[in-house]
């Protein structure tokens, strides 16, 4: 069956489905066949904006959201009269939705799919003699590729890995073994790192703006090592990317990318910068999703970011802070972690009585009030514009900030080179502390908490405690004395697997088994 290829004017991109049978002869002048619509290196560029396009689907939060309840930074929230998913997510329950995690799955299958399509037609194209534009699009398809593949492997274990679009035969295949899965994910992103120019595309009106880069493959290179080496127990990727070259890959990225951190961690965010925003190509950003305000209250687009709306202050505006469902509460536990004088604290964090707001619980309807919410992408007030509060907001998506390659590259650099580690270590505390009198010394315990109060809520934590152990994670999770309200116990028969979306497993006819504990 042909897969035909919409193209809508209005946003430039393009969607891809199937038509019946009947249908196949009589072809509309407003749709191509992916067997005629590859032929120029135009329409190579417009498949690859495709892939980029699904980036945006992850506005609703996804694993970013998930994780940080699921961790021990955040409770669920919401309001008091709200379903009970996320409380699911926050306890490691599974009661009621049994497709809570559908929409992670399908996003995250949905640009595996749309990489794969541009993949398998890039010969199709006549690029004359600009090879090297082919090059590049493939090592851009391709780390987003291992992106999408690498989201879904970190919450739901093995998953189904696919190197292409799936034959009719194919559509029942059972789940990958890790190492296949991280394999592929691995070799995805060592092509992208090794193919890509060295540009930093987050200097202020570079014509690329927001593409994916060679520093930004490298770092996602040391995450994808971190994470496969920690919770799998391996002395490698996957057999294709060695320590010694996961180490070499983040020096470079630290020592050559151009990236470099902002001064003020508080202008990193925009309701924690009071006019001092650092804008959102900051030399600090090495990978985002980005968004914007275009859609205009049009529910069929996807350029605002729905995920901040979320988190955002239940019942209304408060100061200068915009009004939301009040998801995600900050756990007391994460606030009371920072030390006198850490800069990240009320960058972090709204901080209601601390900052002499009025917020009543009880007439808000807020759930799990803590008396702390998400300052970091907190919509600030009319931040829409003349959009919908709820799904035209600004703000992007930090994916890897460079604070965050400066840990990578303190972890991986312990045994073999302390000095660096320490360095980057150093880097990282000073610009917190605006000093240099808090540094402390490069071990994997110090590094794992500065990773804990730098990344807070940026949708790293749970993993980063997944990966030292199902037992680190418990110890860390497991919340009791504060009430039945708060009471969390993870349980870890799960292994720290969320559930596969039940529909999924029906639609498996039998080759997908739910993970385990679920």
């Amino acid at each position: 069956m042909k897969k035909y290829i919409y193209l809508f004017a209005v946003s430039g991109l393009f969607a891809l489905g199937s038509c019946s049978d009947d249908f196949l002869e009589n072809e509309p002048y407003t749709e191509l066949v992916t067997e005629n619509f590859y032929s120029t290196p135009k329409d190579a560029f417009q498949g690859l904006v495709a892939v980029y396009d699904i980036l945006q689907r992850e506005g609703y939060g996804n694993t970013l959201l998930t994780s940080e309840i699921a961790s021990d930074n955040c409770f669920g929230g919401y309001g008091i009269a709200d379903g009970q998913g996320d409380l699911e997510w926050d306890r490691f329950l599974f009661v009621t939705d049994k497709d809570m995690n559908a929409t992670a799955w399908k996003t995250g299958y949905q640009g595996i799919y749309r990489a794969n399509i541009l993949l398998e037609n890039l010969n199709k194209v006549n690029w004359g003699t600009d090879t090297a534009l082919k090059t590049k699009y493939e090592a851009e398809a391709r780390f987003l590729r291992a992106h999408f593949h690498f989201q879904l492997a970190r919450m739901f274990g093995d998953i189904v890995a696919l190197d292409h679009t799936l034959k009719t035969a194919e559509y029942y295949s059972p789940r990958s073994s890790a190492e296949e899965t991280y394999k592929l994910i691995a070799s995805d992103l060592k092509f992208a790192a090794d193919n890509l120019g060295t540009e930093n595309y987050s200097q202020t009106g570079n014509a690329n703006y927001g593409r994916i880069t060679k520093w930004a493959a490298e770092a996602y290179i040391a995450r994808a090592f971190l994470f496969y080496t920690g919770y799998y127990k391996k002395a490698d990727l996957a057999g294709v990317v060695s320590k010694a070259q996961a180490v070499t890959y983040i020096n470079d990225a630290v020592n050559n990318s151009g990236h470099a951190l902002v001064a003020d961690f508080a202008n990193l965010w925009l309701a924690a910068s009071f006019g001092q925003f650092a804008g959102e190509d900051n030399t600090e950003m090495v990978f985002a999703v980005r968004f914007n305000g275009s859609g205009k209250g049009d529910w069929n687009l996807h350029e605002g970011n729905r995920f901040q709306v979320l988190i955002a202050p239940r019942g209304g505006n408060i100061g200068p802070y915009g009004t939301g469902w009040g998801g995600a509460t900050v756990n007391k536990k994460l606030v009371d972690a920072y030390g006198t004088g850490d800069t990240r604290k009320a960058a972090s964090f709204i901080d209601f009585a601390g900052e002499g707001l009025s917020f009543d619980p009880v007439a808000r309807e807020q759930r799990q009030y803590t008396g702390y919410a998400w300052k970091k992408y907190c919509p600030v007030t009319n931040e829409h514009g003349t959009g919908n509060f709820q799904i035209d907001n600004v703000q992007d998506y930090a994916v890897i900030r460079f604070a965050d390659v400066l840990l990578m590259a303190a972890e991986l650099n312990l045994d073999t080179n302390l000095a660096f580690a320490q360095t980057c270590l150093d880097r990282v505390r000073d610009r917190a502390y605006k000093d240099t009198t808090h540094r402390v010394t490069a071990t994997k315990a110090n590094i794992m908490e500065e990773r804990r109060l730098e990344l807070a809520l940026e949708g790293l934590r749970y993993f980063d405690l997944l990966r030292q152990g199902v037992d680190v994670a418990k110890a860390a999770i497991d919340n009791t004395g504060a009430g039945t309200t708060f009471n969390v116990t993870f349980r870890t028969e799960t292994l720290g697997w969320f559930p596969l979306p039940q529909s999924q497993i029906l639609l498996s006819n039998g080759a997908m088994k739910q993970n385990p504990g679920w």
